[in-house]
């Protein structure tokens, strides 16, 4: 193929990918030509006959792999927001050849040589901080890819590199697949009682675009706990709904319990080859943790009052379940949200749904999302109807400073179909760097329930928090400030990342920016005052739950990744070591299944958070405390946003995530906040 967009950069505004032309098969070629001129590149970097300078060899590498950044950025984010069988087949057929490729300049043993000798020497080369940083970083990339290892090692190490890309592709397919095949189709409307007017009418057009017309279809987000189980009253269609959630990927209903099997052993094994004890020491050493025994240690300072606080709530929900259905009623997994808000309601006079109107996504969007952003940082937002994205649903915006300068491009791809996995997430397109010429193109994707043509899409509390959180992460992208591509916006330790997006979560619920979003769709009519209070009254009703949850989960993920190679090669069922492991951790609450269950934990087997889940609250750690910081002083909230901005946000991961956190905050970070606004206090 001669032509092809991804072989040259896009003469679109901030080089955004032309949409326009790219199609289907364009991938592959260019992967190959991209890997290809990589090798090409590394080549002329070893074989330059001159000793090695951070010019070129560190700078040199910083610059090459274009073409294969280009579609590497676009087509992972098209394999996660908008699929397809032929998607699928270039997936799997790059994933590994890409695994392979990584390997290729990570274990050459000549480019290796060059950086060693740089790194000895780094004191002596008058290198600025951040040239420092990045030499560093590079030489222990370099060391944890298997450098130092010998031939043999190293072949066995590529092995293990290229099954696991392989088998981490055919999870996140193998999830997409059963997710969907899990949407629950009703007959008849009377089965969503207690839903709105709003979302049965989403129901129905979900339906219809699945080929279901004339019927009600509920399509299942990526956790155990799907948000519609609030709603639902009739409570045979909530356990038809929670036991399609829990079976995803298991026994009968997809392969996934086998391959996450597998892939913890090939983990563990690749851990041992590299001197570690288990994948999950392995994972934190170069992240702000460092240590496994530090992550357990806060985990398990957490466990305890998390699992009190819910069986206080779990109290109180079976005590109003007793008193609507009788003596003998007992609270299952499935009744937990929907006695949840019923007790919300009466204690709070919070109705989840009668919030709704006031949670119209464009108003949201506008008024809320982008309005918090100027507030704290002064920036701007214009839509840009004259650029496409790669998906007609996809819309562009365009991001100015607060002195009118271009930052970048921010794209919002805010709807669910069946062609997008679950949850959300934030990618980047082209990321900043000064050294590229570069400014950045992000994309937050949603799973937001799609309304019938012409009706506006009503939002769920959950969905407000979701919009903010995954803008933070865009924020993160779009203030980045950095030289080098290694450092761009996001790019920080996995414990660090959710820091910048768990932080803007706090606007959602700032009294500036509430009032001003939280407006009735129909008549503007602002949210009742009496509504906000009690909502803010509301807010840590649940905490118990919410906790125990991700703590569930987090402590799965840690058991799957804490198996020494000898335990992770013996023959295990996944459902059985689950089992085994929640009841270890104190956290087999048959009420409470964790946020993901092993069959469609995506994050930790099709994404890059293996022995990271608890990244979650470690970054919270940090979060709560800045928004405390936030909350205290004199200082104004724009002068604060840009201390917040310039120290932290705009570096990416050119300093150390904990110095920069210092730099604004004037210490290291406290757990108190995060246990204050958890209810774990005492």
């Amino acid at each position: 193929m001669t032509s092809n967009p991804f072989f040259e950069r896009s003469t679109l505004p901030y080089e955004l990918p032309d949409f326009a032309v790219i199609d289907e098969e364009h991938y592959l070629p260019a992967f190959e030509r991209g890997m290809a001129v990589q090798l090409v590149e590394v080549a002329a970097i070893t074989r330059t006959g001159d000793a090695p300078t951070f010019g070129n060899t560190i700078e040199a590498l910083e610059r090459s792999g274009a073409v294969l950044t280009r579609v590497a950025n676009v087509f992972f984010n098209r394999a996660s927001s908008d699929s397809s069988k032929r998607i699928e087949e270039i997936e799997a057929e790059v994933s590994p050849l890409l695994a392979a490729h990584r390997d290729a300049v990570y274990l050459d043993p000549e480019l290796f040589e060059r950086v060693e000798a740089l790194y000895a020497e780094r004191d002596r080369l008058g290198l600025d901080p951040e040239e420092a940083r990045l030499l560093e970083q590079y030489h222990l990339r370099f060391v944890r890819a298997g450098a130092r290892l010998d031939a043999a090692q190293q072949a066995r190490l590529r092995e293990l590199n290229a099954e696991l890309a392989a088998a981490s592709t055919e999870f996140g397919q193998n999830n997409l697949a059963a997710t969907n095949a899990a949407t629950l189709v009703l007959d008849s409307a009377a089965e969503l009682a207690g839903l709105g007017a709003a979302a049965v009418a989403a129901a129905a057009e979900n339906a219809r675009s699945l080929g279901h017309a004339g019927k009600w279809a509920l399509s299942l987000q990526n956790v155990s706990n799907q948000p519609i189980l609030a709603e639902l009253a009739d409570p045979s269609v909530r356990e038809r709904v929670m036991s399609a959630s829990l079976g995803r990927g298991l026994g009968d209903n997809g392969n996934n319990g086998v391959l996450a099997v597998r892939m913890a052993a090939i983990r563990a094994e690749r851990a041992a080859l590299l001197g570690y004890a288990d994948h999950a020491s392995y994972a934190v050493a170069d992240q702000t943790a460092k240590t496994a025994p530090a992550v357990e240690e806060m985990l398990a300072r957490l466990v305890p009052p998390a699992v009190a606080n819910a069986e206080r709530e779990a109290g109180d929900l079976a005590a109003a379940m007793r008193a609507d259905a009788g003596e003998q009623a007992e609270l299952r997994s499935w009744d937990w949200q929907f006695w949840s808000e019923r007790v919300r309601a009466e204690r709070f006079s919070v109705d989840a749904e009668a919030l709704r109107p006031y949670l119209e996504l464009k108003r949201v969007l506008w008024d809320g999302v982008f309005f918090a952003a100027e507030l704290a940082y002064g920036i701007t937002v214009r839509e840009r109807p004259d650029l496409r994205g790669y998906h007609p649903e996809v819309r562009v915006f365009e991001v100015f400073d607060a002195d009118g300068t271009a930052l970048g491009l921010f794209l919002g791809d805010f709807f669910k179909r069946p062609s997008k996995r679950g949850g959300a997430w934030m990618n980047e397109l082209v990321s900043q760097s000064r050294l590229l010429g570069q400014l950045p193109v992000v994309v937050n994707n949603l799973n937001i329930g799609k309304p019938p043509e012409g009706e506006p899409a009503l939002l769920t509390w959950d969905n407000v928090r979701t919009l903010f959180h995954e803008f933070g992460h865009a924020l993160h992208g779009l203030f980045s400030d950095v030289r080098f591509p290694f450092f761009s916006g996001t790019e920080v330790p996995r414990d660090f990342v959710e820091f910048p997006s768990q932080v803007n979560e706090m606007w959602m619920s700032h009294p500036r920016v509430l009032v001003n979003y939280a407006k009735h769709f129909e008549t503007g009519e602002p949210i009742p005052a009496d509504l906000l209070e009690r909502l803010a009254a509301a807010e840590q009703f649940g905490e118990g739950f919410r906790t125990v949850e991700y703590l569930a989960a987090t402590l799965l993920d840690w058991a799957w990744h804490r198996l020494p190679e000898a335990d992770a090669s013996a023959g295990i069922d996944a459902e059985t070591f689950e089992e085994q492991a929640l009841r270890k951790a104190g956290l087999a609450l048959s009420a409470i299944p964790p946020r993901y269950r092993t069959g469609y934990f995506a994050h930790i087997f099709a994404g890059g958070y293996g022995a990271g889940y608890y990244s979650y609250i470690w970054s919270e750690v940090l979060d709560a405390d800045t928004v405390q910081w936030f909350e205290d002083g004199t200082a104004s909230l724009r002068e604060k946003g840009e201390t917040f901005r310039r120290e932290l946000l705009s570096r990416g991961g050119s300093v150390d995530p904990l110095t920069a956190f210092a730099a604004f905050r004037g210490r290291a970070p406290e757990i108190e906040p995060l246990l204050v606004r958890r209810g774990l206090t005492v």
